[in-house]
């Protein structure tokens, strides 16, 4: 398998990251959503196989710790390894930015994120009630945490 190649989202790479976006969540980002990501200056990045996207990563920096934003990769590469290597990078990248602890949100009943997450070193810490748009209402959120 090619290896996995990180590199800086330009906006050009927008409507390729919603299609993947599109794909895997059902509650996706907004072109804006990216787009403000971009122009504010966060680290957005795409993940690519063999010359095609198949992922992106997006993360905030605060001071001394970063918010995972957002993490995907396109189904039918999902359970590869592939996340796991996505988040490492994006860890790694924060740890060079002097860092101290990465945070996210993510939903219960994400099973797949969950498990990920904490192979990676996540802890939970809090819930934010009601964070996420749902079928039924709303849905909470697991604060979840990583020391770098």
């Amino acid at each position: 398998m090619n290896p996995l190649v990180l590199r800086p989202m330009v906006s050009g790479d927008i409507e390729a990251v919603m299609r993947i976006e599109r794909r895997i969540y059902p509650y996706p980002w907004t072109q804006g959503n990216f787009s403000d990501a971009l122009n504010s200056g966060y680290l957005c990045q795409v993940a690519e196989l063999g010359g095609k996207m198949i992922g992106y990563v997006v993360i905030m920096p605060a001071v001394d710790e970063v918010q995972l934003l957002n993490l995907g990769i396109d189904a039918a590469y999902q359970g590869k390894g592939l996340g796991g290597a996505l988040l490492e990078e994006a860890m790694a990248q924060a740890r060079a930015q002097q860092m101290q602890r990465m945070l996210l949100e993510v939903r219960p009943s994400n099973i797949a994120a969950l498990a990920l997450y904490r192979k990676h070193g996540f802890r939970e810490i809090g819930l934010r009630r009601g964070y996420y748009p749902a079928d039924n209402g709303r849905e909470d959120a697991m604060v979840m945490e990583r020391i770098l």
